[in-house]
């Protein structure tokens, strides 16, 4: 894949797992720049890769960042979810084209004038899922009349720890909202809002065995952008048992948000939560871990699996959720900085994935980070 290589500037917004392998991988061809409130975090960072440039700074100051990012042509936002909706607007507010993962709840649609009006790229859930399957999904929809979609992914630990069998690749605060906030599923073309953690299915992978499926609210811009296919869910992956301690642990109110005050501390039990599950769920360093997906498509005359399995990579210590989730987005970084999608507007992953080119060049470019779909149809 050969591109021409100027030495454009791009800030990362974020250093955790995914922004320090999307770091890392855009250092080879860009000059990038980190930014984290984590000192020590950017010190690693800059340790293993003297190419990074780091800044320390408190992101929830949207001020400072509007001022940050004035001299880059790209911002990749990979902040926490619950701070994403307002540094994504500050960012299209200052005019800068962005790829962003940070997987908020609020709609990024809403945000669509204003980055016209901006003339601003703004690639949107630019992850694994939502990010590559809605990139499949897009791509399929131009050659069949899909009436179903079927999204099950999951990322998990190959040692299996009790209570949970799960460690968090990413916040665990961002995990537990997806076990809290409702799903919406679309169903003959209407949405339907069920309770995330709900229709307990098995999925079954060669490389895993059989694994638990659930509703999850992650359709997000699918409802909207896909709503001629009639019939769409999007389904989390854990091993077995894992929702019956999750649903459990919501049943006594561990996941509330009501403040509490004991010996004049207020609290809510959902922060509590989080940072007891925090050290649970913690991934080590170097700790064995795999992401997993599985996309079906059918239509009235045939049916299309696309399947997804990676794994930590020794070579670049890199786990496999940022792997999936930072190289999708930084393929997505590519598209934009070489003007190879030049749109103004909020743009979710499917519909870049229509675009034949843009298609091709991220499978291609996922490809070479030995990331590897496999596609079956009958």
């Amino acid at each position: 894949m050969q591109l021409q290589h100027s030495m454009k500037q791009i800030i990362i917004l974020g250093g955790g797992r995914v922004g320090s392998a999307m770091a890392h991988d855009l250092s080879k061809n860009y000059s990038v720049t980190v930014v984290d409130i984590n000192k020590i975090l950017l010190q690693k960072l800059k340790k293993k890769n003297q190419r990074l440039q780091i800044i320390t700074q408190n992101l929830s100051d949207l001020e400072k960042i509007q001022k940050l990012i004035k001299p880059y042509d790209v911002v990749v936002c990979a902040v926490p979810g619950f701070m994403g909706f307002q540094t994504l607007k500050t960012i299209i507010q200052a005019k800068k084209h962005v790829v962003d993962i940070s997987f908020f709840p609020e709609n990024a649609l809403e945000l669509n004038d204003l980055a016209i009006k901006n003339k601003v790229t703004a690639l949107v859930d630019f992850g694994v899922a939502p990010g590559l399957g809605n990139i499949l999904f897009g791509h399929y929809d131009q050659t069949m009349d899909i009436d179903s979609y079927e999204c099950y992914v999951g990322g998990l630990p190959k040692k299996k720890e009790l209570p949970f069998e799960y460690k968090a690749p990413f916040s665990p605060i961002d995990v537990i909202e997806e076990y809290i906030r409702p799903a919406r599923i679309f169903a003959n073309s209407k949405i339907v809002t069920k309770e995330a953690l709900t229709e307990l299915e098995t999925i079954s992978f060669d490389q895993t065995g059989d694994l638990e499926a659930f509703n999850t609210d992650g359709l997000r811009s699918l409802l909207y952008t896909m709503s001629h296919v009639p019939n769409m869910i999007e389904k989390t992956l854990r091993y077995p048992g894992h929702v019956q301690k999750i649903q459990l642990l919501k049943d006594i109110g561990f996941f509330d948000q009501k403040i509490r005050t004991v010996n004049n501390q207020n609290y809510t039990p959902l922060e509590i939560t989080a940072d007891i599950l925090k050290e649970k769920w913690f991934l080590k360093d170097k700790e064995q871990e795999f992401t997993v997906m599985r996309i079906i498509m059918n239509d009235k005359n045939k049916k299309v699996q696309i399947d997804l399995y990676d794994e930590y990579d020794h070579s670049t210590d890199t786990t496999s959720m940022a792997r999936t989730t930072g190289y999708t987005c930084t393929a997505g970084v590519n598209l934009v900085i070489n003007n190879l999608f030049t749109d103004y507007g909020i743009f979710p992953p499917e519909i870049i994935g229509q675009k034949h080119e843009c298609y091709n060049f991220i499978i291609q470019y996922l490809e070479e980070r030995n990331i590897i779909l496999e596609t079956k149809t009958n």
